[in-house]
C-alpha cells in the first residue's frame, strides 16, 4: 500500500492600513494568530511592515496540509476575526505555495469584505509541471552560465566547493526576486495555454 504525505500549505497576505493604525494592525494580527493556534495543524504565522510607517504588512501562516488549512479558512472564529478588520484594512493580497507551483501562481487581489464572506474567486489551474520546468529551466541556464565564467576567471584559484558556494548564495535571491518572476510573467501566457499576446493585438 502506498502513503502518499500531504504538503504543507504556506498563505502570505499582504495588507494595507493607515499607519496611525499601526498598534491596531498589530493586536488584530495577534488576536488572528491566537485563533488559528488552536486549530489542528497549525504550524506557525509571522508578520512584518515593508518600513517603519509604511501602510504596507506582510503576514504568513502555514498550516499542515490543505485539509487543516480549509478547516481554518471556512472557520466561524476567522469569519469574525476578518469582519473586525473592517475599516481597518484597506485590502488584501493572498498567494498560496505548497511546492514550486506557486511561483507560476499569480496574486490575487481581494477585499477583506470577499474575505469575510468566503467569496473565492475562479482561480485558474497551475501550469503543466514540464512547463513548469522549461521556465526554470529558461531562467537559470544563463544565470548558472554567466556564473560559471566569471568565477572561472576571477576566483578560478579559489576551491571548487567554496566556488559553488557563492555561486548559490549570489544565484538563489537572483532567481527569487528578479529573473524568475519576469520570466515567469514574459511566459505567462504560454503558462496557461493562452494566445501569444502580440496576435491578440492585431
Amino acid at each position: 500500500m502506498t502513503t502518499t504525505h500531504a504538503a504543507p500549505v504556506t498563505v502570505a497576505m499582504t495588507r494595507r492600513v493607515d499607519p496611525a493604525r499601526s498598534s491596531e494592525m498589530v493586536a488584530w494580527m495577534r488576536a488572528g494568530t491566537a485563533l488559528a493556534e488552536v486549530f489542528p495543524g497549525f504550524l506557525g504565522a509571522g508578520w512584518v511592515q515593508t518600513a517603519p510607517g509604511s501602510p504596507e504588512w506582510h503576514m504568513l501562516y502555514r498550516f499542515a496540509d490543505a485539509e487543516t488549512l480549509r478547516r481554518w479558512e471556512e472557520s466561524p472564529q476567522r469569519r469574525w476575526w476578518l469582519t473586525s478588520a473592517q475599516g481597518i484594512v484597506e485590502h488584501t493580497r493572498a498567494e498560496r505555495r505548497t511546492g514550486i507551483e506557486g511561483w507560476f501562481d499569480p496574486p490575487r487581489e481581494r477585499s477583506v469584505e470577499e474575505l469575510a464572506a468566503a467569496v473565492e474567486p475562479a482561480v485558474p489551474p497551475s501550469p503543466p509541471r514540464w512547463k513548469q520546468a522549461v521556465t526554470i529551466w529558461l531562467a537559470f541556464f544563463p544565470l548558472s552560465l554567466t556564473a560559471t565564467l566569471l568565477t572561472g576567471r576571477l576566483i578560478a584559484g579559489v576551491p571548487v566547493a567554496a566556488r559553488v558556494l557563492l555561486m548559490t548564495l549570489c544565484l538563489t535571491p537572483l532567481m527569487t526576486y528578479l529573473v524568475l518572476p519576469r520570466i515567469t510573467r514574459a511566459l505567462h501566457w504560454w503558462l496557461h495555454g493562452q494566445p501569444m499576446p502580440w496576435r491578440s493585438r492585431r
